[in-house]
């Protein structure tokens, strides 16, 4: 039974020298002085807020991307002991000495590192020879930008990694899918596969196009497999079923199935999970209240320590005839307001000659104050108190809303609103003794009602205003009142609906139950604070949910920026980014791309374009220039690469954000994988002579050994670490448009 203990235990290892040597060469040029220099670089300054507020587990919103990349910088300030303790708030300011500054840049050092070898593995699943491997490679040791970006607290050196991982994980796969279906190298290869695209995803939302890349080139191999013959050539039969034979499918269609199934599981199922996981992880750490909790919900911010949260413990979760309450308005937009009112009224004639009805003016304030409490009261009812028991309000209920300090009714009429002519004025009603009723009841909806009998609860429901005698509904319009009505927010009467908006949805934010029927009693009952405590707990898809599209909807800062550049200047490297500037020498950093090389991935896309296209009109006439095997292999290089290089590329020109030359490194680094692999391919089918080989060889030699000599040049602007004199930094600009610091001495 323990007969093999008598046997040595053997282990063999394989090991590859050139992966080896390639990860040790990349470690070196990425964790090169690291920690040098010690001061914020550029972005440092807008991901080092973030990574302080994981430190300190205070929520943000960021629309930049999915918090995963956040996650895994922060990862590096807390294996560094960072306490968050540092204010980011200016790129050139020293790093203090609790800042773990090797620690936080190490993770993007490491993912560039990897991305090395692992470009030289990507050529090698393509069935491309060691040497071409050993030139991509090369390519991504000795690319400046790749380099510069890599060594910073940035994220694009770890998208690209994961990019490549992608890429990788699906190649190896699909090889083994070859000869050993189903084994334990091909589950872990597809699985990690859909592990590595959901990360892409994760990090930054262009991560998605690289998935869908690889998801189309998934589903094209998956349709290929269904027309497989050869798993058709089995004879016997699966019987499925709860009774035997009762259901029999052939064999092949039983494998397909399988196939299929797995590809599901692994391509669809684990991306969405791995998604939902990062947004759980994160929603689990960010659990303080912090700078951005006005973007969300009532509800949102409740569930967050501190804050809101803290202002509204203890409030009751049943609205009431006799409740007091805040309403603030869930559009959000152009800003987070409350529904307000204040003595002042609107002017008999506007600007334009309109006139008003000079009722008592009805906004929306973007601030906490007084003036946005309201009492619901009932129609029925004088009593402004809430009674023992409470009586709640349901969905469907005429109510009255009284503000609070001047004891008006919420009332609205057929007078054109001040600044939205279609739509009815919204006002405080006071009776002039003129032909101008009272028409001050409403009917509250429930918009995310349950059943029809739904009670209008505290944050959670979300409710519309109708107005009885007109059908007009309570909304924010977002328009900017004039001096007169202090620059608050303009809220209507919107008679004509055209569908459900959130402009025209209000949830009780503050509410209290009204105990006061006199009214200085009321106003001091006002300014207290809550008592009672009721738990309000969003669930995690609720606030997956709501965090998700706050993400999607947050519209970044549009304005032009120094460095900013359009996709076109990418393409002829036009522009440059000068990240850092030594305080003293002339010593600084630069976003700067290794020339040759750009031009000569720029060239070799091109060329394989060309080449495809002259491949494709030749076999239209039957004449096939490249064996069968060959030309597959060529087609997928060029999905993979110029897929790749479009799909990280081109969404560019459709986005109205501003531009930066890093945004194109993920795409560089597809055209970077093609550019060796197009030299092979003219090499070995294009080259008729032994002659022609060896000059096209010297060639490559010559342009491999230009790009070392570029890439040497430019690395003082690469690291940043030798301060250069004026005229040698004079000699670095190589086109007018690079902005190369000089100092005036």
């Amino acid at each position: 039974m323990l007969g093999f203990l008598r046997q040595p235990l053997v282990v063999t290892v394989d090991i590859n020298l050139n992966v080896v040597a390639l990860t040790g060469v990349g470690l070196l040029s990425r964790l090169w002085r690291l920690t040098y220099p010690r001061a914020v670089v550029f972005d440092e300054v807008y991901y080092g807020q973030y990574i302080s507020f994981y430190m300190k587990r205070i929520f943000f919103l960021d629309g930049s991307g999915p918090p995963f990349g956040h996650m895994l910088l922060a990862l590096g300030g807390y294996l560094g002991g960072f306490d968050g303790n540092f204010l980011w708030n200016r790129i050139g300011a020293e790093y203090s000495n609790n800042v773990p500054v090797w620690s936080l840049r190490l993770l993007p050092a490491l993912a560039g590192a990897f991305s090395v070898p692992m470009a030289y593995q990507i050529v090698l699943e393509l069935n491309f020879s060691h040497c071409t491997a050993m030139g991509a490679a090369l390519l991504m040791l000795i690319e400046n930008a790749l380099i510069t970006q890599s060594r910073l607290i940035l994220l694009e050196s770890v998208l690209i990694f994961f990019s490549l991982l992608s890429v990788l994980s699906y190649l190896k796969f699909s090889n083994l899918q070859k000869h050993s279906p189903f084994s334990r190298s091909w589950w872990f290869w597809l699985v990690l596969t859909g592990v590595a695209c959901s990360c892409t995803v994760g990090i930054k939302y262009m991560g998605i196009f690289t998935y869908l890349l690889v998801l189309s080139i998934a589903a094209v191999h998956a349709w290929h497999l269904i027309g497989d013959q050869t798993l058709s050539n089995v004879n016997r039969h699966a019987s499925v079923g709860a009774v035997q034979g009762m259901f029999s499918f052939p064999f092949w269609q039983v494998s397909v199935f399988c196939h299929l199934l797995a590809r599901a599981v692994a391509l669809l199922v684990i991306p969405v999970v791995m998604y939902l996981l990062f947004f759980y992880v994160h929603l689990i750490l960010l659990c303080r209240s912090g700078p951005h909790d006005q973007i969300m919900s009532s509800a949102f911010q409740a569930s967050l320590e501190g804050g809101l949260a803290r202002i509204t413990r203890g409030q009751p979760l049943e609205v009431a005839y006799g409740s007091q309450v805040t309403l603030r308005s869930v559009f959000g937009k152009p800003l987070p307001c409350w529904l307000h009112s204040h003595k002042n009224t609107y002017p008999m004639i506007y600007e334009n000659g309109r006139g008003s009805s000079h009722q008592q003016q009805v906004t929306c304030y973007p601030f906490k104050d007084v003036n946005n409490w309201w009492i619901v009261k009932d129609p029925g009812r004088h009593q402004l108190v809430v009674n023992n028991p409470p009586r709640p309000v349901r969905h469907g209920d005429l109510v009255q809303l009284v503000h609070g300090m001047t004891t008006r009714l919420l009332n609205t009429h057929d007078v054109a609103a001040p600044l939205s002519p279609h739509a009815q004025e919204v006002s405080c009603y006071i009776d002039y003794n003129i032909s101008m009723p009272a028409q001050n009841l409403w009917r509250l909806e429930i918009v995310n009602r349950e059943s029809d009998k739904d009670i209008w609860k505290t944050i959670m429901s979300e409710v519309r205003f109708v107005h009885v005698n007109t059908s007009a509904i309570l909304k924010l319009s977002g328009a900017h009142l004039p001096d007169w009505g202090f620059r608050q927010l303009e809220v209507v009467g919107e008679k004509l609906s055209r569908g459900f908006h959130e402009s025209m949805v209000w949830n009780v934010e503050e509410h209290r139950y009204g105990k006061s029927q006199e009214q200085k009693e009321r106003e001091l009952e006002l300014r207290a604070p809550t008592q009672l405590d009721v738990s309000r707990n969003l669930s995690f898809m609720a606030r997956f949910t709501e965090l998700q599209w706050r993400m999607l909807m947050l519209r970044t800062d549009d304005s032009e920026h120094k460095y900013s550049s359009t996709p076109l200047e990418w393409l002829t490297l036009d522009t440059n980014i000068a990240y850092w500037l030594h305080p003293t020498t002339s010593a600084q950093i630069h976003l700067l791309g290794n020339i040759v090389i750009w031009a000569s991935a720029s060239l070799a896309m091109v060329t394989y374009t060309l080449l495809s296209f002259w491949y494709l009109l030749r076999r239209r006439r039957n004449i096939c220039d490249l064996p069968e095997d060959c030309w597959l292999r060529w087609l997928l290089t060029g999905t993979l690469c110029c897929g790749g290089w479009a799909v990280n590329y081109l969404p560019f020109f459709m986005m109205e954000k501003t531009l930066f030359l890093y945004h194109y490194l993920p795409a560089l680094t597809f055209q970077i994988l093609l550019l060796p692999m197009v030299l092979q391919h003219v090499n070995d089918y294009l080259c008729r002579s032994q002659l022609q080989s060896h000059v096209f060889s010297a060639l490559v030699v010559a342009g491999y050994a230009s790009a070392c000599h570029v890439f040497n040049t430019l690395r003082p602007l690469t690291y940043g670490d030798t301060s250069l004199s004026t005229s040698e930094l004079k000699a670095l600009r190589w086109k007018d448009s690079w902005d190369i610091l000089i100092r005036k001495h």
